[in-house]
């Protein structure tokens, strides 16, 4: 099944998480599907999304903006699909749960917060 966001909703995504990179904040899938008034299947269409925008930052040697939204568990970390994601995009190596991947998911949240972001890509 292929999924796609559309102009309006991708273009509301990259401000959510400017503006969330800014804070110096993190959101969970849940709080930024309710932001963006996804319609159904909202998981899946995000989930689509953020991992589009991975491969851009990925492309382009930016930290995953990605990174920012989280589980709202009580791990604090995304889904173990994002850091399986983030490993075929070469960007992170190890088990997708675990001390690994939260230790490498801290240090690209701060590599995000302290990256500045070209305007169109906002």
């Amino acid at each position: 099944m292929s999924v796609s966001i559309s102009r309006q909703h991708w273009n509301a995504l990259l401000e959510a998480l400017e503006e969330t990179r800014r804070q110096r904040h993190v959101l969970t899938y849940r709080a930024l599907i309710e932001r963006l008034q996804l319609p159904s299947p909202a998981m899946q269409t995000l989930t689509a999304a953020l991992e589009h925008l991975a491969a851009i930052d990925a492309r382009a040697e930016r930290p995953l903006r990605s990174t920012l939204v989280i589980s709202q568990g009580a791990s604090r970390l995304p889904r173990t699909g994002f850091f399986e994601y983030a490993l075929q995009l070469g960007r992170f190596s190890g088990p997708p749960d675990g001390m690994a991947a939260a230790s490498w998911h801290s240090a690209e949240i701060v590599r995000v917060f302290e990256y500045t972001y070209p305007e169109e890509d906002i």
